[in-house]
């Protein structure tokens, strides 16, 4: 069953956006099925996977009744391994990760299911015991509402933006806004998700000036003696932000196609969400 489990968590994890969440619906599902008779249960493992995206679709609805603050970001998952953890590969990107929390439950369920895993319409339909023109709709809602060219397979991956990060980390120290800005795209958006634990200065802003002098002031408060280690998160580029061996902040970013500028900024501040890239 351990490998169900390493199977199955991208499904839920993709739904959920929170790897406590998926690893619960995958515990609960296996859990289940282990306890039960499975007589008449002629392909396990789409048993299983049916079983975990439609406890992960239930998992999202009722969690989506919580009032959240004004953002919320999907919970960070190191990747690193994915050229050699085959399930790995399988994790959105954070930045469409982001995106998809436009999208209901059964959206996203349907969206992942067709363009990250490869499924038909006809398969979508009977794993979550629909119909096929259902799946058709339920899939050209999600892109309406994404409005995206963003591919959700991972592709090759870009090499790591090392020299644009270096000179990003070099800007902020020297507090030179005006490299930092060259730095950054005119339409640049910064998010910021503390989990109602932490208070951050500012939840959204949007644009050079703004997200320069934003960035500025949130490494001279809270992080100018943090030690720096680059990752991927998602997929993605990241900066993992260590205070005495404490990891505060992951701040992941999306890159415009030429590599030259950064073209959004994610900064995970909550303690509960970064537990599992600290320990990783």
């Amino acid at each position: 069953m351990k490998d169900y489990q390493s199977i199955l968590f991208p499904y839920a994890y993709n739904i959920l956006g929170s790897s406590d969440d998926a690893k619960d619906a995958v515990q609960e599902v296996l859990y289940k099925y282990l306890a039960s008779p499975r007589e008449g249960v002629e392909n396990e493992k789409n048993y299983l996977i049916r079983s975990v995206i439609n406890q992960s679709i239930n998992i999202k609805k009722s969690k989506k009744k919580i009032v959240r603050d004004d953002v919320w970001l999907p919970e960070p998952i190191a990747t690193e391994q994915a050229d050699t953890d085959l399930h790995l590969s399988d994790i959105v990107s954070y930045s469409l990760m982001v995106l998809m929390e436009q999208l209901n439950p059964k959206e996203r369920a349907v969206f992942i299911l067709k363009e990250g895993f490869g499924y038909s319409h006809e398969e979508i339909a009977e794993l979550l015991s629909g119909t096929v023109e259902s799946s058709r709709k339920l899939l050209s809602r999600a892109k309406t509402k994404l409005d995206t060219s963003q591919p959700i397979r991972r592709q090759q991956p870009a090499p790591f933006p090392t020299d644009l990060l270096e000179k990003f980390i070099g800007a902020i120290r020297a507090r030179d806004i005006q490299s930092l800005e060259g730095l950054l795209t005119e339409d640049i958006k910064y998010s910021a998700d503390g989990g109602g634990k932490i208070k951050v200065i500012s939840k959204l802003t949007f644009g050079q000036k703004g997200v320069s002098e934003l960035l500025l002031l949130v490494h001279q408060r809270f992080m100018r003696n943090a030690s720096i280690v680059p990752t991927m998160i998602n997929h993605q580029p990241a900066l993992l932000y260590y205070l005495r061996d404490k990891l505060i902040n992951c701040q992941v970013f999306s890159i415009s196609p030429d590599g030259n500028q950064i073209t959004q900024i994610d900064n995970v501040v909550d303690p509960e969400k970064l537990k599992t890239i600290a320990g990783h």
